[in-house]
């Protein structure tokens, strides 16, 4: 027995490695994992895209200071108040767009942070729809009646948006996923007019003229126009960027923007594209 003993002891002694690998392994714990790796985004990078959009505008208040201007100070306006007749409907355009865009990411591991500078060419063109209305009103406070008709036209035409986002993407293999936001602004061409025909019934009622009570006819219009005007507002969105080499990256994004036009009207774009880029 005490050679059996001294004949392990001797085993052990002689050959650790085999003892640690036959009878130690459940003192090893598990095998260490190497360090994630990830696609470099960071640093400047730059670029070009192209795209298509859809612009929308509600004209329907657009007449409304321009109508109670040319009203001012009259019995018609403060009775009945056709400065408020939506006469202008909603407007949508598409455009292609193309343009270009410059930033700058920070990465930690998997995360990025970074911002954004696009500019866009643009060309919108909105014709607002017409629907004139007309009314025949009792006395006003001065006891004219009036038959009234309302009327109007607008244009918008946009020229380039430009952004200026903050971004934080996710990366995934070669694939960055990535949200935005920021601020936006538009320089366009803006122009809309109302015009106002009334007749006064000096009888308190409509249809009722004669040499005592005549019926005098009047036209008003008034004119806004807005050349190289500077919209402003904000942009939301997202895409994907995708590393092509280790310099050179292609994307898709998808973006919502929205200005204030004139001080009643706003213009909403939405905008799909594809571009490139080169990260430095």
């Amino acid at each position: 027995m005490r050679r059996v003993v001294y004949a392990l002891i001797l085993f052990g002694l002689a050959s650790p490695a085999a003892a640690a690998d036959v009878g130690l392994d459940f003192l090893r714990g598990s095998d260490t994992v190497g360090p994630g790796t990830y696609s470099r985004w960071s640093g400047f990078y730059l670029g070009g895209q192209v795209g298509y959009g859809w612009a929308t505008t509600d004209f329907s208040g657009s007449t409304a200071p321009e109508i109670a201007y040319v009203l001012r100070e009259t019995s018609l306006l403060a009775s009945f108040n056709p400065s408020q007749w939506p006469v202008l409907g909603s407007a949508t355009a598409p455009a292609p767009q193309f343009g270009g865009f410059i930033g700058y990411n920070m990465q930690f591991e998997d995360l990025v942070f970074g911002v954004e500078a696009n500019l866009e060419r643009a060309g919108f063109h909105l014709v607002a729809p017409n629907n004139p209305i007309s009314r025949a009103t009792g006395p006003d406070n001065l006891g004219i009646a009036h038959d009234v008709t309302v009327t109007g036209s607008g244009t918008v035409d946009t020229m380039e948006l430009a952004t200026f986002k903050a971004r934080a993407g996710y990366v995934v293999g070669n694939f960055m996923p990535y949200g935005f936001a920021g601020f936006a602004l538009g320089l366009a061409n803006s122009a809309v007019t109302g015009t106002v025909f009334d007749q006064e019934f000096s009888s308190g009622n409509v249809n009722t003229c004669n040499a005592i009570a005549p019926c005098p006819s009047f036209r008003f219009s008034n004119t806004a126009a807005r050349n190289n005007q500077v919209m402003y507002g904000y942009t939301v969105g997202g895409g994907v960027d995708v590393a092509l080499t280790p310099n050179v990256f292609a994307r898709v994004e998808m973006e919502l923007d929205q200005f204030n036009l004139q001080p009643s009207m706003m213009l909403t774009a939405v905008s799909a594209r594809v571009g490139a880029g080169y990260r430095f």
